[in-house]
Protein backbone atom coordinates (compact mmCIF):
# COMPACT_ATOMS: atom_id res chain seq x y z
CA UNK A 1 0.00 0.00 0.00
CA UNK A 2 1.08 3.67 -0.87
CA UNK A 3 1.35 5.81 1.77
CA UNK A 4 -0.77 8.76 2.51
CA UNK A 5 1.81 11.03 3.49
CA UNK A 6 3.01 13.32 0.52
CA UNK A 7 5.55 16.10 -0.53
CA UNK A 8 4.86 18.11 -3.01
CA UNK A 9 6.77 20.70 -5.52
CA UNK A 10 4.78 22.71 -7.49
CA UNK A 11 5.03 25.37 -9.71
CA UNK A 12 9.12 24.37 -11.11
CA UNK A 13 9.87 26.13 -14.01
CA UNK A 14 13.05 25.26 -16.24
CA UNK A 15 13.34 26.04 -20.18
CA UNK A 16 13.53 23.23 -22.17
CA UNK A 17 13.81 22.07 -26.38
CA UNK A 18 11.31 19.46 -26.14
CA UNK A 19 8.36 19.10 -29.11
CA UNK A 20 7.76 17.10 -31.85
CA UNK A 21 8.19 20.29 -33.95
CA UNK A 22 11.46 21.44 -35.11
CA UNK A 23 10.76 25.06 -33.93
CA UNK A 24 9.73 23.78 -30.71
CA UNK A 25 13.54 22.12 -31.20
CA UNK A 26 15.26 24.87 -32.11
CA UNK A 27 13.08 28.18 -30.05
CA UNK A 28 12.35 26.01 -26.76
CA UNK A 29 9.90 26.97 -24.05
CA UNK A 30 8.94 27.24 -20.80
CA UNK A 31 7.71 24.03 -19.30
CA UNK A 32 6.36 23.65 -15.33
CA UNK A 33 6.50 20.57 -13.74
CA UNK A 34 4.69 19.60 -10.37
CA UNK A 35 5.64 16.70 -8.45
CA UNK A 36 4.27 14.63 -5.47
CA UNK A 37 6.05 12.01 -3.29
CA UNK A 38 4.52 9.40 -1.37
CA UNK A 39 6.47 8.63 1.41
CA UNK A 40 6.08 7.94 4.88
CA UNK A 41 6.50 10.71 6.88
CA UNK A 42 6.38 9.75 10.30
CA UNK A 43 10.18 8.67 11.01
CA UNK A 44 11.51 12.24 9.69
CA UNK A 45 9.48 13.77 11.74
CA UNK A 46 10.02 11.82 15.00
CA UNK A 47 13.40 12.24 14.69
CA UNK A 48 13.62 15.49 12.96
CA UNK A 49 15.91 13.47 10.57
CA UNK A 50 16.25 14.95 6.64
CA UNK A 51 18.16 11.52 5.78
CA UNK A 52 14.35 10.00 6.72
CA UNK A 53 13.16 11.85 4.02
CA UNK A 54 13.41 12.97 0.80
CA UNK A 55 15.57 16.47 -0.02
CA UNK A 56 12.59 18.11 -2.13
CA UNK A 57 15.37 21.17 -2.72
CA UNK A 58 17.52 18.56 -4.05
CA UNK A 59 14.80 17.01 -6.08
CA UNK A 60 14.24 20.03 -7.51
CA UNK A 61 17.50 20.44 -8.44
CA UNK A 62 17.59 17.23 -10.33
CA UNK A 63 14.02 18.10 -12.14
CA UNK A 64 15.42 21.01 -13.12
CA UNK A 65 18.27 19.03 -14.98
CA UNK A 66 16.24 17.24 -16.99
CA UNK A 67 14.13 20.02 -17.50
CA UNK A 68 17.00 21.44 -19.55
CA UNK A 69 18.50 18.53 -20.68
CA UNK A 70 18.14 16.11 -23.24
CA UNK A 71 14.69 16.75 -25.54
CA UNK A 72 12.20 14.47 -26.33
CA UNK A 73 9.46 14.88 -28.59
CA UNK A 74 6.50 14.46 -26.82
CA UNK A 75 5.47 15.44 -22.98
CA UNK A 76 5.04 12.46 -21.88
CA UNK A 77 8.52 10.90 -22.36
CA UNK A 78 9.48 13.87 -19.98
CA UNK A 79 6.79 13.15 -17.57
CA UNK A 80 8.34 9.85 -17.26
CA UNK A 81 11.91 10.79 -16.96
CA UNK A 82 10.72 12.87 -14.11
CA UNK A 83 8.99 10.24 -12.06
CA UNK A 84 12.20 8.38 -12.98
CA UNK A 85 14.17 10.88 -10.89
CA UNK A 86 10.99 11.17 -8.09
CA UNK A 87 11.53 7.42 -7.44
CA UNK A 88 15.09 7.58 -7.55
CA UNK A 89 15.95 10.64 -4.96
CA UNK A 90 15.02 8.50 -1.97
CA UNK A 91 14.35 4.74 -1.47
CA UNK A 92 11.67 5.43 0.81
CA UNK A 93 9.94 7.01 -1.67
CA UNK A 94 6.92 4.90 -3.03
CA UNK A 95 5.50 6.15 -5.48
CA UNK A 96 4.83 9.82 -7.12
CA UNK A 97 2.75 11.32 -9.38
CA UNK A 98 4.51 14.19 -11.56
CA UNK A 99 2.56 16.65 -14.14
CA UNK A 100 4.20 18.26 -16.84
CA UNK A 101 2.63 21.87 -17.99
CA UNK A 102 3.50 23.15 -21.41
CA UNK A 103 1.46 26.60 -21.77
CA UNK A 104 3.12 27.38 -24.83
CA UNK A 105 2.48 24.58 -26.78
CA UNK A 106 1.62 24.82 -30.31
CA UNK A 107 -2.40 24.51 -30.40
CA UNK A 108 -3.82 26.41 -33.61
CA UNK A 109 -6.49 28.03 -31.00
CA UNK A 110 -6.29 29.57 -27.62
CA UNK A 111 -6.11 27.40 -24.93
CA UNK A 112 -5.27 27.97 -21.10
CA UNK A 113 -2.64 25.06 -20.98
CA UNK A 114 -1.39 21.23 -21.71
CA UNK A 115 -1.03 18.58 -18.98
CA UNK A 116 0.38 15.61 -18.81
CA UNK A 117 0.40 13.92 -15.62
CA UNK A 118 1.15 10.39 -14.70
CA UNK A 119 1.69 8.22 -11.39
CA UNK A 120 4.74 5.71 -11.19
CA UNK A 121 4.87 3.31 -8.19
CA UNK A 122 8.47 1.64 -7.06
CA UNK A 123 8.29 -1.80 -8.77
Amino acid sequence: MTSTDTITLTGLRARGFHGALAAERQLGQEFVVDATLFLDTAPAAAGDDLAKTADYGELAVRLTKVVEGEPVALIETLAQRLADVCLAISPLVEAAQVSVHKPAAPVPVPFGDVVVTITRRRS
